[in-house]
């Protein structure tokens, strides 16, 4: 199924940086540890464009596994000045912002955001689908375990999510992500308007993870585009024993078999590395 704002979705392979607009990333990179957070967001901005992402998504609450919510005045109080400035200096670029709150979605796309990426597939907050609606926007629609999870912290591997007991992840994932587009149609959101996200690494264990990413192609059937967003997560760090930013050739792994069992998207850290892994996999691809 085509996309209004990604037209060569089946064709090609669209990158989308991660810009992490706080202090407790997992992943290290937090802008908000830096000393102008505004300047040091504009300048990687600018470097994942020159590296050939496609799509910047913003979001300025950690969504890791443990992580302390912040209210939407917070998310955006971080966000809008980032959005706005960018919006400016990179006027051809498409701009996701990473939320589940209704408010903070509703000012991000008053500020020129394309995309809202929704970790809990509209099912947080009951206004969200209303408002992605009403601007015509873009929905990424993600499954979202966590709620029956527990939390696992190690000081050098990070955060996982554990006992969650799933007789089929695959299936169980399938079946979320149709309830989430019920809730987007109810909403009047368009089928062009959605894209599906797995959720690997959110509420699921790390062989559920794995086991996810293998039968990836199955959630074809639900006839959306499909974003992956696997970049330096906790099943790569504990399967092979890495910390976050040790964990890039596992990345391209687990997103290199991504591209090619379904996925439209990928979401990541390291653009310039991705970028060239998609180019040669299309290459093969188109050969």
């Amino acid at each position: 199924m085509k996309n209004r704002l990604l037209p060569q979705i089946g064709s090609r392979f669209y990158i989308m940086g991660i810009l992490n607009l706080t202090a407790d990333s997992f992943s290290g990179d937090g802008l908000l540890q830096q000393t102008d957070p505004l300047e040091a967001a504009l300048a990687q901005a600018q470097q994942f464009a020159a590296d050939g992402a496609d799509i910047l998504d913003l979001g300025a609450e950690s969504t890791r596994p443990g992580a302390m919510p912040v209210s939407a005045d917070e998310e955006c109080t971080r966000l809008l000045p980032v959005l706005t400035r960018l919006k400016a200096e990179l006027p051809g670029m498409l701009f996701s912002v990473d939320t589940y709150k209704a408010a903070v979605a509703e000012a991000a796309l008053e500020a020129g955001a394309q995309i809202i990426n929704d970790i809990w597939g509209f099912k947080a907050d009951e206004q969200m689908g209303a408002v992605v609606a009403r601007f015509g926007a873009i929905a990424v629609l993600m499954h979202n375990g966590r709620t029956l999870a527990q939390t696992e912290i190690n000081p050098t591997l990070g955060g996982r999510d554990v006992s969650v007991h799933s007789d089929n992840i695959t299936r169980e994932v399938i079946e979320g992500l149709r309830q989430s587009v019920a809730i987007a149609h109810a909403a009047g959101l368009q089928d062009d308007q959605i894209i599906l996200d797995p959720g690997i690494g959110f509420g699921k264990g790390t062989e559920q993870n794995l086991r996810l990413l293998k039968e990836l192609d199955q959630l074809k059937e639900l006839g959306y585009p499909l974003l992956l967003g696997v970049s330096r997560k906790s099943f790569i760090g504990y399967k092979l024993n890495l910390p976050p930013e040790e964990r890039l050739e596992g990345s391209l792994a687990a997103n290199a078999y991504g591209m090619l069992h379904g996925a439209d998207i990928v979401r990541v850290h390291d653009v310039r590395q991705t970028v060239r892994v998609a180019r040669m996999l299309e290459a093969i691809l188109q050969a």
